[in-house]
């Protein structure tokens, strides 16, 4: 089926291949990823995250078969969401954020597609949506997180730019903010106030401006400790470049600060 978007909605396909199920869903935008989703479905369907969450995939227009449909279903995903417009992470989220919304889930899950995060941990985070927080941030760097061969870069420039930069801008002391392993609540994300729906999200603003936006307007945020791990050796799975995409994730989170992405 396809969905002709809106203001704030890119266009996309869906492929339903069972009807909500639970009351929390799980998030995984995805572009290419191989084996890397598989080995993280099979590691939910492992764990039975099923049993607790409906598992969402959000495509960016994968081209290398890794989705196949047969797949999928066998591994408990619940629904295919391929993008059909423009934009990156962001344009996914807000297209897997509005399916969420549609269809009544009282909270949102979102994990990255690439194998780094621990997902047998979703249960804790519904434990947390379900004891009335409204935003969940997973961290490697907290009493019981993990950071498993975090390039050295990276673990500065989270540790000592931008976590400090959502922190301040937050008001609320945060660890892991580059960390797209988080939670949210559907009061949260439908709040007029917050408005995730709209076109100026496009890449990774939208990560950057929920962490901070809940705790602006007074709802209740926490950390959760998840494990991070990254390959011993071999390419790094990111979408950031290291020059031009680090360059921009800094450009937003002044952005960020300075709350150019607040609704008018």
């Amino acid at each position: 089926m396809i969905y002709g978007g809106r203001m704030g909605v890119p266009a996309f396909e869906y492929y339903e291949y069972a009807q909500r199920t639970k009351d929390y869903v799980v998030l995984i935008p995805v572009i290419n990823e191989g084996e890397r989703i598989l080995k993280e479905l099979y590691r939910a369907y492992k764990h039975h995250i099923a049993d607790h969450a409906d598992l969402v995939i959000c495509d960016g227009g994968s081209t290398d078969g890794s989705l196949e449909e047969k797949k999928l279903k066998k591994l408990q995903v619940n629904t295919l969401l391929v993008k059909k417009d423009k934009g990156k992470q962001g344009a996914q989220l807000r297209m897997g954020i509005y399916w969420a919304l549609k269809r009544g889930y009282r909270g949102v899950i979102t994990i990255d597609g690439n194998y780094k995060d621990s997902i047998e941990d979703i249960p804790r985070f519904i434990l947390k949506l379900e004891e009335g927080y409204d935003f969940v941030q997973g961290s490697r760097f907290i009493k019981g997180g993990r950071a498993v061969n975090t390039p050295p870069v990276r673990n500065i420039a989270v540790r000592l730019i931008h976590a400090p930069v959502i922190s301040l801008t937050a008001g609320q002391r945060f660890t892991d903010t580059t960390n797209a392993y988080r939670a949210y609540s559907a009061r949260y994300l439908a709040d007029e106030r917050v408005a995730p729906l709209r076109d100026v999200f496009m890449t990774y603003e939208l990560l950057a401006y929920l962490s901070v936006r809940a705790t602006q307007l007074g709802y209740r945020a926490c950390e959760i400790p998840v494990m991070r791990a990254y390959p011993r050796k071999g390419k790094t799975p990111t979408k950031i470049s290291f020059f031009k995409g680090n360059s921009e994730l800094m450009k937003i989170l002044f952005r960020n600060f300075k709350g150019a992405y607040n609704p008018k």
